[in-house]
């Protein structure tokens, strides 16, 4: 009975180790980026559909983004400026989409996004976590 104990301990304690150090969550980020990708990739590629469908929801997502707490992994005061910066450019976005601007501008803004989410999610994180 001894050894099974011992075993069991052996396969738990690593587990239980993971856990604890687990980053937080973020879902709005992850909705967010979810949108991000569904709507950027393509667009390099020339295919700005998917942006022009989803322009409103990426500009939404973003708002419910800087809405929500940052984790304690992130940088209050950057997090806080770039998800601004990032709400103003899917704000951009969402405007020329609705004011049918060329592909080039659409394209060039939904990059000016991308680029900021992607400092958010490099930059803003504490380098410790």
């Amino acid at each position: 009975m001894k050894i099974r104990t011992v075993i069991l301990l052996m396969m738990l304690v690593p587990l239980f180790c993971v856990a604890q150090n687990k980053k937080p969550s973020w879902p709005q980020m992850k909705a967010f980026h979810s949108y991000m990708a569904a709507t950027f990739h393509p667009a390099e590629e020339g295919n700005l559909l998917p942006l022009k469908a989803k322009a409103d929801s990426l500009y939404i997502l973003s708002k419910q983004w800087i809405e929500s707490s940052i984790p304690s992994n992130f940088k209050p005061a950057e997090t806080k400026a770039e998800l601004t910066k990032l709400v103003a450019q899917c704000n951009l976005v969402k405007e020329a989409v609705a004011a049918k601007k060329e592909d080039k501008e659409l394209t060039k803004l939904i990059t000016e996004a991308h680029d900021i989410f992607h400092k958010i999610i490099g930059e803003c994180q504490k380098a410790d976590q």
